[in-house]
Order: structure tokens, then sequence, then C-alpha cells
């Protein structure tokens, strides 16, 4: 019965496509601030002054909604991400982003190391 529940749960909410469409919705609206908000917090970017013979690298919104272990709903989230195809290799690799390590993944790592000594 449970499951019933979570998969009617996961069927009623529309995962927006576009940023006009995610501007139609206040929940929506209210995680691409919050995304914004850390993004600044985090100081995860400095405004500068493009280079004229350069292209910047563009970016785009992605939306999913986040379920607790209950399958209720926890909050909606928007992350705002590089487009990394856009990239050229060697020229505008760095600093452009960083790769994240679950804390999960380094428990496992740490537990072999110790088991295998």
């Amino acid at each position: 019965m449970q499951h019933r529940s979570f998969l009617s749960t996961i069927d009623s909410i529309r995962i927006p496509t576009s940023v006009q469409e995610a501007l139609k919705y206040e929940n929506w609206i209210r995680a691409m601030n919050e995304e914004i908000s850390a993004l600044e917090r985090n100081e995860t970017w400095e405004i500068v002054e493009r280079p004229k013979d350069k292209k910047a690298v563009g970016c785009r919104w992605i939306y999913t909604v986040k379920y607790k272990s209950d399958s209720t709903l926890d909050r909606y989230k928007a992350r705002l991400v590089a487009k990394g195809y856009a990239q050229t290799y060697g020229i505008d690799y760095e600093e452009t982003f960083a790769p994240v390590t679950k804390m999960n993944t380094v428990r496992i790592i740490f537990s072999l190391a110790a088991h295998f000594g």
C-alpha cells in the first residue's frame, strides 16, 4: 500500500524542463532562489570581465524533487549547472567545476583500508 502512495506522489508533481516553465510555480522559484543564495554564500564564483576573444561557458537549471524515506515530499531542488560539453580541453577547464565525493563512499574506502591494512 505504501508503494502506491509513493508512486501517486511522484506522478502528481510536474518537473519542469525549462526555466520559463519553472517560473510559473512558487515552489520552483523558491528552490532556484535557495540555489542562488547557496552559490553566493559559498563564494562559488566571482564576476570578472570576459576577454574579447573568449566565449563564456553557459549554464542551465536542473530540477528534481527530493523525497523522505517514508515517501513523503521532502523538498523541491533546483541546481544551476555548467554546460560542460561547451568547454575546450586545456583552455577553460580550470576552476569550472569541482567533483564531489559522497560521505558514504569515503566511509567505505576507509573501512576497506582499515580491514585490509
